[in-house]
């Protein structure tokens, strides 16, 4: 379990003769540059790739769905330059925690890009029905053999007005390659922030195997986070939970691909998670909040500290915050009026450090990285 400590700060070639170490140096620096190169060209793809899918969308709706046009404010002066040095500044640290050995920079590139180019027509033709839907101000259009009772009120919706919301397969397939359009490339490394936190927190359990350290992942979705997870801790049993079965069965199928122990998967409501007290070293949880009422956000919070080994962490992602980052308030605001985000609004003012507080937790930190905020507190010991 040591070995979660460990960093690549120090000289990476210790060699005895100077002249050795320089030759050694100059030709190791060759293929480290290329391969930053390839992930820096990478991100830069998947941000035009990015914008050039919204600018056609938009226009497209605007020529044939004019009345689902949602209303936006233009960006102040200067909030366009902050976007791209915070994105900037986002992809430089992915970079260089990899580089740390924080996790492998095969990370970096971990991608299912033939699976996302033959799933993209899929995202054009599902335009007719979200356009319909954004018109109609119908937020409850779910498949008629959903099962109301199985899920709570406010789970029953087209949440950012998907086809069927988080019911089913459909919605499944196409949630990680809408989410990637949405954030311009960088939802896996806002993703990766939870990781430093995380495994600074596990140094409490250093001494322990590493195969015997159990981490929970809350609202896995489809299993990003879990594939993040993995590579950053490759013996840990992981556990991911989530309320939709149509998510845990995509997770499962991109999961099973992965080498090592495929991480458990449970279906269930994470206001009250079916695990025993004390039975996890670490949670996490990411992109959850802004979709929660206020109430579930303590609720899920509570549930988080008593499944926690005493001297567990937790480490919650989730939207930046009006309180962190008050430059980008136009853009918080435009995405509310974009998507169906019911929550969002309350969750923007809403202190997550009280609500951790609240529920028992100390030694509570939060840091910002682009568009996502990090929140890290330990369980008393």
């Amino acid at each position: 379990m040591g070995r979660l400590a460990e960093t690549n700060d120090g000289p990476r070639f210790p060699f005895q003769f100077v002249g050795m170490a320089a030759l050694d140096l100059r030709t190791a620096a060759v293929p480290e540059t290329l391969t930053k190169l390839a992930y820096r060209t990478m991100q830069q793809g998947k941000s035009l790739i990015g914008l050039a899918h919204k600018e056609a969308t938009s226009r497209l709706m605007g020529l044939l769905a004019p009345e689902g046009v949602p209303r936006t404010e233009p960006l102040p002066d200067g909030v366009l330059n902050s976007l791209r040095q915070s994105m900037d500044r986002l992809t430089e640290q992915d970079w260089r925690e990899a580089e740390q050995g924080l996790y492998p920079t095969s990370l970096l590139f971990d991608a299912p890009w033939l699976d996302w180019a033959t799933r993209y027509p899929l995202l054009w033709l599902d335009l007719p029905q979200t356009w319909l839907r954004r018109q109609e101000r119908n937020v409850r259009d779910l498949p008629s053999t959903v099962n109301s009772e199985a899920y709570p009120d406010y789970y029953l919706q087209n949440f950012h007005h998907q086809t069927d919301g988080y019911l089913s397969d459909h919605s499944a397939a196409l949630y990680d390659l809408g989410v990637e359009i949405l954030f311009n490339g960088t939802a896996d490394p806002m993703r990766r922030r939870i990781l430093r936190p995380l495994r600074r927190g596990l140094e409490a359990f250093a001494t322990r195997p590493a195969s015997a350290l159990r981490v929970l992942d809350v609202a896995a979705a489809t299993g990003r986070t879990l594939r993040q997870l993995r590579g950053a801790l490759p013996q840990a049993q992981l556990v991911g939970l989530d309320l939709s079965s149509a998510y845990l069965r995509q997770a499962n199928r991109w999961l099973s691909q992965l080498p090592g122990e495929l991480p458990q998967l449970v279906q269930g409501n994470a206001e009250a998670m079916p695990f025993a007290d004390g039975c996890f070293q670490a949670v996490t949880c990411v992109f959850l909040f802004h979709e929660l009422p206020a109430e579930a956000r303590q609720n899920v919070i509570n549930e988080a500290f008593r499944l926690l080994e005493p001297g567990g962490v937790v480490v919650l992602a989730d939207s930046v915050q009006l309180q962190d980052s008050p430059e980008f308030k136009v853009v918080m605001d435009n995405f509310r009026s974009i998507f169906h985000e019911p929550y969002y609004r309350d969750y923007l003012s809403d202190s997550i450090e009280t609500r951790l507080s609240r529920a028992g937790f100390a030694a509570i930190a939060a840091e910002s990285h682009f568009m996502t905020r990090i929140w890290s507190a330990r369980k008393p010991a």
